[in-house]
């Protein structure tokens, strides 16, 4: 059986990708690091400007944030940096940034990622 190759990315090296979300009328940023083919999962890097909170909605895919810097704000509380919060299947949440400063994160997702807004 052959091994895969190791995959290795400098995130630092690597430019902010600018996604403009026309619900929220604000951009976010990420750092796309890694999608499976067979799976869907992603890996990225995503910075949530000071103020900007994704309104509620739902994913038809679980997902994770690990906090790298600022605060996370959720529909269930506030987590700072080195907390991992797990959003499940389907859950309704918000989350995004404090009003005073940026929160970058690492999300994580279990299959491919969608976002639908509950109006």
């Amino acid at each position: 059986m052959a091994e895969s190759p190791l995959f290795a990315v400098d995130t630092r090296a690597l430019p902010w990708e600018e996604r403009f979300n026309e619900h929220l009328g604000k951009t976010l940023y990420r750092k796309n690091l890694i999608t499976d083919p067979d799976t869907g999962m992603e890996i990225r890097i995503v910075k949530y400007p000071a103020g900007v909170i994704n309104k509620l909605h739902t994913h038809p895919c679980a997902h994770g944030m690990y906090v790298i810097e600022g605060r996370l704000v959720t529909h269930a509380g506030e987590y700072g940096p080195g907390s991992f919060v797990w959003f499940p299947e389907g859950q309704r949440m918000e989350h995004g940034a404090t009003a005073s400063e940026d929160v970058v994160v690492l999300f994580i997702t279990n299959k491919p990622f969608e976002i639908h807004y509950v109006e």
